[in-house]
């Protein structure tokens, strides 16, 4: 049965607007100063967007590397304070120690270095677990190797924060073709696919003739000295002749991760029933 298109509903912090506004607790400008799209929030050494969230779907996202855990909670504070939850990546866990000693809800995961921090309990991942949510767009998240884990994780986490399901396939790599082969009849269940690996980089092209749905390859640095750091899975990545196939940065399991979540997004948006 054909579906039919529905425009994307409006993101979740406009929703609330409005309803406060029906309810009497906003008047029509606070409605109009909150929902400005160059809203923004001066604290010390910082500007948080939080108008982000209204103009693109998703509300800033925290790059912890090089910032303190003082400036990080601020950051994170004044997003909640918004009703918008924040995600905090490459973060190392003495830091984030620090940070979850001022929130009730949050969830550290050392593998993908990344800290989710939410109004309410905060999930591990979402999951397909049962027909009701069978129908979501799902974003399948595949590592080649073991060690291309950490990135893997983090694209894992990033859609966790994007509330989109997910599955996840590891250490199926062209060196085991067997595995690939067995994976492919789940896969196809797929409406998105990060394939995370490094090496040559193989692993998405091979993907890119089995499924019908766009691959979003993630290079990582792992290999041997020919493989200079991930350089030679990126050219290998963007050299391959699958047209379903395209490619972020060396690690980038955040952007891998997000790209995919906005597609599967958009899908469900759109395609309401």
């Amino acid at each position: 049965m054909q579906q039919k298109f529905q425009p994307p509903s409006p993101a979740p912090q406009i929703q609330g607007v409005l309803e406060a506004v029906s309810a009497g607790q906003l008047t029509v400008e606070q409605a109009l100063e909150r929902l400005s799209h160059d809203q923004t929030v001066a604290i010390d050494n910082a500007t948080v967007d939080i108008g982000r969230a209204s103009r693109c779907r998703f509300g800033e996202v925290i790059y912890g590397e090089g910032k303190s855990p003082a400036l990080i909670t601020s950051i994170a504070r004044t997003q909640l304070d918004r009703s918008q939850n924040a995600l905090v990546t490459r973060l190392n866990q003495v830091d984030a120690a620090a940070i979850c000693e001022s929130f009730e809800h949050t969830y550290y995961h050392h593998v993908a270095r990344t800290l989710r921090i939410g109004s309410s309990p905060v999930p591990l991942a979402v999951k397909l677990l049962n027909e009701r949510n069978i129908k979501r767009p799902l974003v399948a998240v595949v590592t080649a190797g073991s060690t291309d884990a950490p990135v893997a994780a983090e694209a894992l986490q990033t859609l966790a924060w994007m509330n989109v399901a997910t599955i996840e396939f590891t250490d199926i790599g062209v060196a085991g073709p067997q595995r690939l082969l067995a994976a492919v009849p789940r896969l196809r269940q797929a409406a998105v696919v990060v394939v995370v690996a490094g090496m040559e980089g193989a692993l998405p092209s091979a993907l890119g003739g089995h499924l019908p749905c766009p691959i979003i390859a993630v290079p990582t640095s792992v290999g041997y000295g020919s493989c200079f750091g991930g350089i030679t899975a990126l050219l290998g990545m963007l050299s391959s002749c699958a047209s379903n196939v395209t490619v972020v940065g060396i690690d980038a399991g955040f952007k891998g991760g997000y790209v995919a979540g906005l597609i599967a997004t958009q899908l469900e948006e759109a395609f309401a029933v």
